[in-house]
């Protein structure tokens, strides 16, 4: 017989009766019945119940074992009575008399609970992590991200993509985040930087000759945490040569789709997904990861005001505002419409505009200095009527975008108005190729440096930075950004041109992105791909809004790990023999 087990927790059914059996598992519970004491033995794969009496030897050894001690059980399998039988259990017919008994690892009295109801605080939880992940959701939950990681790998597969593993350590790449920075022992004064992503490994990998590449890639950014945002991450990393959008589309809708299928029982949007220009988008959900739950979208009417007897309105489009309006269905309540202007203060804006809309015409102070034919505009956009309302957000383009993207989610959230159990998908496409900053009035990247701009070299030379569009696109569900990628430049002088537009003379470009640059001279093919995340797909499909919970050993809000003391001090000779010498603390009151 096995030293610790013939069968998991999990196996034992009516036809192992009459067998004489071993398992081991942790303790999940005990309960003294008098002449009896049962305890329940969990495995990662289920739990047995198993039985002692009191005349057995080895009754006292039972009785002093605490939960979630570590034994070993040997027994015979034995058929429960018809009224102790547990339907919820799939080895609820049969329990395992107790023959011969050991403790592999005594436990103290436990930090927090494992078994039952009752949750830890995040903290203790963290820091007892080994024990948070015996708890069945958690559990299950781990389960269900390496069962995701599987499936992603075989349909990866069997599109004929090749798994590599690029490097950790590279060096330090200004990508948008900021990098974690780790020192040379071997070269005083420099640095490796983990990698924000694999971007510019993957874009070799295709100069390399390889044609279709894949990585479960590990992701390092030193950013603010979120309930959807850690230090490190994982995504799905893919790159694909001699391809236009479609073609990454084509390849990533399936595993997409079928990832959410294989995983859910919800409505999954069939293929193909829709495609939004990325300026639709912000017109009509106010961002560029709609939730496409929610049935009703945001409209321009700009128009309708400018000019108008509103003069709030009408003064703040002269100078350059525009006004969009937000459905409110079956919101036509005064305190309803007072709450979302309350809401719209703490966003930071004065207000919110709002109409209320009964008997044909419209109430409120807006719908009194608009004329029946502007209101009939007004109500013919938004596709409201009696019972309804509707909200304005006045603002410079971008600002107003912002709240009423938000407004839009705040009603679909209050009021019920998502639609329930399916996951609604599209591809954001056509992003700009650069952005304004209007603090600083300096050109930026908007999105991917890397990115090919539509109309390439000439439409750099030729247009406003801020016109000119690049094959650049997001995944996006349910109001989440899944995934970003697009089709890359593989032309020098481009990536020159485009780097020198956003402020990076070319001696920078040579020497930021040295590989890169040079292999583009040695023959680089068109190319384009993608990343998605693991953590969110998890997040989805466990319904688990906070993405510390589908992670195995997660840091805490304030990104430490309460589980191994990190980030922790380290000793002087390690800092010596790294050649770094510690600045004295700064007071910061």
């Amino acid at each position: 017989m096995h030293r610790y087990r013939t069968h998991t927790c999990a196996e034992l059914r009516s036809e192992h009766v009459g067998e004489t059996v071993r398992i081991s598992g942790w303790i999940a519970r005990k309960r003294d019945h008098g002449q009896l004491v049962f305890i329940d033995l969990r495995d990662h794969y289920g739990t047995t119940q198993c039985v002692i009496d009191t005349e057995m030897a080895l009754f006292e050894k039972v009785e002093n074992t605490r939960v979630e001690s570590v034994v070993t059980v040997t027994g015979r399998v034995v058929e429960r009575a018809a009224e102790t039988v547990n339907e919820k259990l799939p080895t609820g017919h049969i329990e395992v008399l107790i023959d011969d008994y050991e403790v592999q690892s005594a436990a103290e009295v436990l930090p927090m609970p494992v078994m039952g109801d009752e949750v830890a605080g995040e903290e203790t939880r963290l820091k007892y992590r080994f024990l948070d992940l015996r708890r069945e959701e958690m559990q299950r939950k781990i389960k269900l991200r390496s069962d995701i990681v599987s499936s992603i790998r075989r349909r990866m597969n069997d599109q004929t993509f090749m798994e590599f593993q690029t490097p950790i350590l590279t060096a330090s790449s200004p990508e948008g985040a900021r990098d974690f920075l780790v020192p040379s022992r071997m070269h005083p004064g420099k640095f490796y930087a983990l990698p924000q992503a694999p971007q510019q490994f993957k874009q070799l990998t295709m100069v390399s000759g390889f044609d279709r590449y894949f990585q479960i890639a590990p992701c390092f950014r030193d950013e603010d945490t979120r309930a959807n945002r850690v230090y490190e991450f994982y995504q799905l990393d893919v790159e694909m040569s001699f391809v236009t959008q479609d073609d990454v589309f084509a390849a990533m809708e399936p595993v997409l789709h079928g990832v959410f299928t294989e995983f859910s029982d919800w409505d999954v949007t069939p293929m193909p997904f829709p495609r939004i220009p990325y300026a639709e988008s912000m017109l009509k959900y106010g961002n560029d990861k709609p939730d496409l739950r929610i049935p009703f979208e945001i409209c321009d009417v700009t128009d309708v005001f400018k000019g108008s007897d509103f003069a709030i309105f009408a003064r703040n489009i002269e100078k350059g505002a525009v006004v969009r309006a937000i459905p409110g269905p079956k919101l036509g309540s005064r305190a309803i419409c007072d709450r979302m202007n309350a809401w719209a203060q703490g966003e930071g804006a004065p207000g919110m505009g709002y109409i209320i809309l009964a008997e044909g015409g419209g109430r409120g102070p807006v719908a009194n200095k608009l004329t029946a034919e502007q209101l009939q505009t007004l109500k013919d956009r938004t596709g409201m009527g009696d019972g309804d309302a509707i909200f304005f957000a006045c603002d410079k383009a971008n600002q107003a975008a912002d709240l009423a993207g938000k407004a839009r989610l705040k009603i679909g959230h209050d009021h019920d108005l998502i639609e329930p159990n399916c996951f609604k998908f599209c591809w954001i496409v056509d992003y700009p190729m650069y952005e304004l900053d209007e603090a600083t009035g300096k050109i930026e990247f908007s999105h991917n440096p890397f990115s090919m701009p539509q109309g390439g070299l000439e439409a750099l030379e030729t247009k406003d930075p801020l016109d000119v569009m690049a094959h650049q696109y997001d995944a996006v569900v349910n109001g989440v950004e899944l995934g970003s990628g697009a089709i890359r430049n593989h032309q020098p002088d481009v990536m020159v041109k485009a780097f020198e537009i956003a402020g990076y003379p070319a001696e920078a470009v040579k020497s930021k992105f040295p590989a890169l640059y040079q292999a583009f001279h040695y023959g680089a093919p068109p190319h384009g791909g993608i990343a998605t995340g693991i953590d969110r797909k998890v997040m989805l499909l466990s319904g688990e809004p906070n993405i510390r919970e589908v992670i195995l050993f997660p840091m805490n809000q304030r990104s430490e790990d309460l589980l191994m003391g990190a980030p922790g001090e380290v000793d002087k000779s390690a800092l010596d023999e790294l050649s770094i010498r510690l600045a004295p603390k700064i007071k910061t009151d």
